[in-house]
C-alpha cells in the first residue's frame, strides 16, 4: 500500500462499554427538520461522506477516515488535506473543480473503507484484477473516477436529452424555436432526469449494504449538526439532532437537475449530436451554479434560502436514515479528528 495516512493505538477506540441502541430506532421516521438546529452557534466547512462500515470527515486541514472494523473496534486514520482545490477559488469555476477533486477523495476511501473491513472470506476471494488494482492504486482511482463521471453524465445528462429529442421529433414540439415549446422540451428532460435519480436512489435504498451507507450518512449529518449547535460530541446529542443537512450533495444533485432546466431551456435545441455536445460542455457550468447557490443556501439563513433548501432536505429522507449508537461512535470519531485547533477556522 502507498497510503500516506498515519495510525497508531491511540487511533483505536474499544467500543465495549458503549451501549449500542436497538436495530428498531434505525426504522423510525423522522419529521423534516427544524433548520434553527443548525443555526445555533455557527456554520462550518467541515463535510463529509459515507463509506462502507464508516466516514469521511473533511475538514479545512485535515481528512479523516474512521471505520468499524470486522473486531469491533474503530480505526481512525488522519492526513493532511491538499490545498489544491483552494487555488480555483473563483466563483461559477470553483464548483465543478471541487467537484472532480472530492470525488477522487471519495473514490480512495471507499477503497480504504473496503480494503480494511473485508472479512477473511472476501479477502481469500480476491481475484487477480483487485490484486493488481491495489498494487496501482493512483490508476485505480482514476479509472474509477472516470468511469463515474462517464457513466453520470450518460445516465443523467444524455438518456434524459435523447428521450426528450425523441418526444420532440415525434410530436414537433419547439421545431419552430418557440421558446415556450423548448421549456417544456427541457421540463420534460429535467422531469425525466430527476425521475431516473429517484428510482436510482430508491432501488439502492432497499439494498442491505446500502442501506447500512445511508445510516452512516444519517450519523454524519447529525454529528455535524451537533457541533454546530455547539454542544459537546456525544452520542446522547448527536441523537437528537435531524439526520438533513442543508449543504448535503443529495442537495447539491437535486438543484443541479433544476438549474439544468433553465439552462438548457436558454441554450435552444438543435440535432440530436448538437444537443448531446452542448449539454457535455455545459455541465461545468451547471455545477459551478449549483455549487453557488448551494453555498448560498448553506450560508444563509433568510427566507429563500430556507425555500431552496427545502427540497433537497426531502430528498434526504431516501438517502439518509437513522444511525444505530455504534455509528454515532465512529461519526463522532472522524468529526473529532478534523475540527481545528484555533476557533473560526473552519467557519463556513
Amino acid at each position: 500500500m502507498t497510503d500516506s495516512t498515519n495510525s497508531n493505538p491511540k487511533d483505536v477506540i474499544d467500543p465495549s462499554s458503549v451501549d449500542v441502541a436497538s436495530a428498531d430506532s434505525a426504522e423510525q421516521a423522522e419529521p423534516m427538520p427544524d433548520l434553527s438546529v443548525q443555526r445555533a452557534a455557527k456554520k462550518t466547512n467541515i463535510g463529509g461522506q459515507a463509506l462502507i462500515e464508516g466516514l469521511m470527515m473533511l475538514g479545512p486541514e485535515k481528512q479523516a477516515i474512521a471505520l468499524r472494523l470486522p473486531s469491533g473496534e474503530i480505526d481512525v486514520q488522519v492526513k493532511p488535506r491538499t490545498q489544491r482545490a483552494r487555488k480555483f477559488n473563483v466563483p461559477f469555476l470553483r464548483g465543478s473543480v471541487r467537484l472532480v477533486t472530492q470525488l477522487r477523495t471519495g473514490v480512495s476511501a471507499l477503497m480504504r473503507s473496503a480494503e480494511l473491513t473485508a472479512t477473511d472470506e472476501e479477502e481469500e476471494e480476491t481475484s487477480k484484477l483487485d490484486r493488481f488494482l491495489e498494487r496501482h492504486q493512483g490508476f485505480a482511482m482514476t479509472m474509477t473516477v472516470f468511469v463515474s463521471l462517464l457513466l453520470s453524465v450518460a445516465i443523467f445528462v444524455l438518456i434524459p436529452s435523447l428521450f426528450t429529442d425523441l418526444i420532440r421529433s415525434m410530436t414537433g414540439l419547439g421545431q419552430n424555436g418557440d421558446f415556450a415549446e423548448v421549456f417544456s422540451l427541457s421540463l420534460i428532460e429535467g422531469v425525466t432526469r430527476m425521475a431516473i435519480f429517484l428510482l436510482y436512489v430508491w432501488s439502492t435504498s432497499k439494498m442491505k449494504e446500502i442501506k447500512r451507507v445511508w445510516q452512516y450518512h444519517g450519523a454524519e449529518h447529525k454529528t455535524i449538526a451537533c457541533y454546530e449547535a455547539g454542544l459537546p460530541l456525544t452520542v446522547e446529542n448527536c441523537r437528537e439532532q435531524p439526520r438533513q443537512h442543508p449543504r448535503c450533495g443529495t442537495s447539491f444533485l437535486f438543484l443541479f437537475m433544476f438549474v439544468s432546466i433553465l439552462v438548457f431551456a436558454l441554450i435552444g435545441r438543435y440535432a440530436v449530436w448538437i444537443n448531446i455536445l452542448l449539454r457535455l460542455a455545459l455541465v461545468p457550468l451547471v455545477a459551478g451554479i449549483t455549487y453557488e447557490i448551494t453555498r448560498f443556501a448553506g450560508r444563509s439563513d433568510s427566507k429563500l434560502s430556507r425555500i431552496l433548501s427545502k427540497p433537497g432536505l426531502a430528498l434526504q429522507n431516501l438517502t439518509t436514515a437513522e444511525p444505530d449508537d455504534s455509528m454515532l461512535e465512529v461519526s463522532i470519531a472522524a468529526m473529532e479528528a478534523v475540527i481545528p485547533e484555533n476557533a473560526g477556522e473552519d467557519d463556513w
